[in-house]
């Protein structure tokens, strides 16, 4: 069988040793060539077919490729990779289908840091660099198959001293651009993916003002008029999707507005709307996707995909979120601290690491102080749960890096499965197997991937 193989630019990373490592990926030059490289008869002879998609990897079959996702066909399962059913069964292993989506989705995300003025010194500090309909392509990401169609500020609402205006410009700055609202208009990018999609792209925290309203981290009621419930959310998340100036609207004004074009003018036809964001942007995406389910009673399938999100609100509202439809995949890196704040996991139905904040177990009085204190969140939606250390590509683990958007991106890129977390660990399972076969032991193969990972 012969091997044909088209090279992709290659990816640079840390080696851990203080150099560089550069790998190339990979994709088949055409459908009739089938790279191989290892048989899957051995697996199959031992009955392993949960290693099979493991051997893709290897194999080719389904290697991820960014840069290169229309060629990968959603058609009439776009729904399920938009969580309709909660992703079951596409996340452990995890779905090369759902990685190419969740990556794609990353890059819009990335294009809101690219675009955005970080230069305190310069006039246009917290703005976008690019025009409206050129920031894709100003950053990097052009042929996208979306059109950018509204840009999202934020506005804090956090009432500044008078000597504010004698400091600094940068400092008192209220509003500031975050991010965007794109559309598919491209015809065989709407075929590829089954419907027109439209993204809301959120960036992370990156103005002094919104520093601080991350640190207004006690939980406060939603408004009235939105929240038939008990339901709550942390107060400067709130204070940045609400708030707004005499010249300013309020990000949640702008959300609206726009939402309410697109729906007139796509209603009719199949669509989607995917929300994502990273950081503090996770945490307004959440916010997002709760507050259009609430006001458009036509909405489409919402959906957010989140990268290092803290904790939004409690109890009450994950189940507002839940009963409204709104489906959300929450990335999270076990080695990134901001997933696990603010304040404590709920009980002991919500999934939690060991450094989580837990009040299950706890004396009923203690539990009951907590509440008191507004400090007791809920995760919400499904997890895609990866680490760090997992990863023989990051040169190093700490709090900023593994915060990082690109660590998340190099993470999802690499990750398999639970048992066999980061992808260059394929091929040494696989060797461990073939060197154990006379025994015929699948159980030896599984011990082996535990060791390793």
């Amino acid at each position: 069988m012969r091997l044909s193989l088209k090279p992709l630019a290659p990816c640079t990373v840390g080696n851990g040793g203080g150099g560089e490592l550069a790998f190339p990926r990979y994709i088949t030059a055409g459908a009739g060539t089938q790279p191989a490289t290892f048989s899957r008869r051995l697996m199959e002879k031992k009955g392993s077919y949960n290693w099979e998609g493991l051997l893709k990897e290897v194999e080719g079959e389904g290697m991820h490729f960014r840069g290169n996702s229309r060629l990968v066909n959603l058609g009439k399962r776009w729904k399920e990779y938009q969580g309709i059913r909660n992703w079951d069964g596409l996340l452990d292993p995890l779905d090369d289908k759902l990685r190419c989506e969740i990556l794609r989705y990353g890059d819009f995300v990335d294009a809101t840091y690219k675009a955005f003025d970080f230069d305190s010194s310069s006039p246009t500090y917290a703005s976008c660099l690019f025009p409206k309909t050129a920031i894709l392509d100003g950053a990097g990401f052009p042929q996208t198959g979306y059109m950018p169609t509204k840009n999202l500020r934020a506005t804090s609402g956090i009432q500044l001293p008078s000597w504010i205006e004698k400091a600094s410009s940068w400092m008192g700055t209220e509003s500031s651009w975050i991010g965007y609202v794109a559309v598919c208009q491209n015809k065989e990018e709407i075929a590829r993916l089954g419907r027109r999609d439209v993204v809301i792209a959120y960036r992370g925290t990156a103005t002094c003002l919104e520093w601080l309203e991350n640190l207004r981290a006690t939980l406060t009621p939603l408004p009235p008029a939105a929240a038939l419930s008990d339901s709550m959310v942390e107060r400067g998340f709130l204070s940045l999707y609400t708030s707004r100036t005499a010249t300013s609207p309020s990000l949640q004004d702008l959300v609206r507005e726009e939402v309410d074009r697109l729906l007139q003018s796509y209603g009719d036809e199949p669509l989607s709307l995917t929300i994502t964001g990273h950081s503090l942007g996770a945490a307004l995406a959440i916010l997002t996707a709760y507050d259009i389910k609430t006001t458009f009673s036509r909405a489409p399938l919402v959906t957010v995909v989140s990268f290092g999100g803290p904790r939004v609100g409690n109890r009450s509202f994950r189940c507002q979120l839940e009963k409204q439809g709104t489906k959300v995949l929450r990335i999270v890196n076990s080695d990134d601290l901001i997933t696990k704040v603010p304040g404590f996991v709920i009980d002991g139905d919500d999934v939690a690491e060991d450094h989580d904040v837990r009040v299950s177990g706890l004396p009923s009085w203690i539990r009951k102080r907590v509440v008191d204190t507004q400090w007791l969140y809920a995760d919400v939606g499904r997890e895609l749960r990866l680490r760090s250390r997992d990863s023989s590509y990051l040169s190093s683990i700490n709090v900023a890096k593994c915060h990082d958007l690109r660590t998340y991106l190099k993470l999802v890129d690499g990750f398999v499965s639970s048992k066999c977390p980061f992808r260059p660990m394929i091929k040494k399972v696989i060797t461990s197997y073939g060197a154990c076969k006379t025994t015929g032991s699948l159980q030896s193969i599984s011990h082996e991937s535990r060791v390793i990972s």
